[in-house]
């Protein structure tokens, strides 16, 4: 055994021994993937399931928009073996901070700027063209979710390709849900009357929604700079939505706002202020507590507040795929 080990000791000095890797570093840990706003952070999930090591770095509530990286999230994006991100300039501080620190061969995945192309940009009032900033929220639009869903299960494969099947079942269970919860959708507008699908919220988050559900985005209460609009602004507002006979002014639980109350009792609407985009609805471990389940609430709120029917969403089966 003192030859044994002599000789090893020999052959390390020569260059010819390797010391190993311990094995759970070499065959055992799970990716590390990490992620920004909560619906997205959910929807890698739901494809990666207990095979990959899942951060997301944005609080929910947290406006994700002027959100910057604390220093504890350098380690956390230092760390990573794949970064996702939404893209289309809303997470900038994040990418500049991942670009710095991120170790060699991992992989940034942008999914909005792998399912849209520049031209497919939206601006508007939260989002003005001479700002350079389109719009980001493309998943509400359910299509665009599904493609999201696709472009992780493709990233994921690509780094873990032994768990391939695994990527590939869940993704297919979840792209079914995302299919039930789209057909859902559009059934919930059917029953709203025309001249009623009509959209006024605080912040723009529904503008690739609106398009692919036959609905019309009429305006956004919030200025491009995330501030209260001026009293002006208001007034103007206020006189587009009685022009329009708007019934309802739809609020945000990330930018609560005491102006949207304001402008729907003088323009003679409803407020809903229960709208999200990127907060899941619920606690942690509410079994709600998921992407769909954020949709489902919104279509719940939306329909019912412009006199469609919510029969429609409500047997919508919100849970995660993962464990069940």
């Amino acid at each position: 055994m003192k030859h044994l080990t002599l000789l090893m000791m020999v052959l390390w000095l020569a260059g010819w021994v390797l010391l190993p890797v311990p094995y759970s570093e070499a065959t055992e840990r799970n990716l590390r993937v990490v992620t920004t706003v909560a619906p997205i952070t959910n929807i890698v999930y739901n494809v990666g399931g207990d095979r990959i090591d899942l951060h997301g770095i944005v609080p929910e509530g947290v406006n994700s928009h002027t959100f910057e990286p604390a220093p504890s999230d350098a380690k956390v994006l230092a760390a990573a073996d794949l970064i996702i991100v939404n893209g289309l300039h809303l997470e900038l501080p994040t990418q500049n901070l991942a670009a710095k620190v991120k170790k060699k061969g991992a992989k940034v995945l942008s999914l909005g700027d792998e399912t849209i192309s520049r031209k497919e940009w939206r601006f508007d009032f939260s989002f003005p063209e001479p700002d350079g900033n389109p719009n980001p929220h493309l998943w509400p639009n359910l299509a665009y979710a599904m493609k999201y869903a696709e472009l992780v299960q493709d990233a994921l494969i690509g780094l873990d390709p032994k768990n391939k099947s695994y990527y590939v079942e869940n993704t297919r269970k979840y792209l079914g849900q995302l299919d039930q919860l789209d057909k859902a959708i559009f059934e919930c507008v059917k029953t709203i009357p025309e001249k009623k699908r009509r959209l006024v919220t605080y912040h723009d988050s529904f503008a690739y929604f609106a398009p692919r559900y036959g609905m019309t985005v009429i305006g956004a209460i919030q200025p491009s700079d995330f501030s209260d609009p001026t009293p002006r602004e208001v007034a103007r507002i206020i006189d587009q939505l009685k022009k329009e006979a708007v019934p309802a002014v739809f609020g945000s639980e990330v930018f609560p706002s005491k102006i949207v109350a304001q402008i729907a009792r003088e323009a003679g609407a409803k407020v809903v202020d229960t709208l999200r985009d990127d907060d899941l609805p619920g606690e942690l471990r509410d079994p709600e507590h998921t992407f769909v389940g954020m949709m489902k609430q919104n279509m719940i709120h939306m329909t019912r507040a412009l006199g469609g029917n919510r029969a429609c969403i409500e047997g919508i089966d919100a849970r995660n795929v993962i464990g069940r």
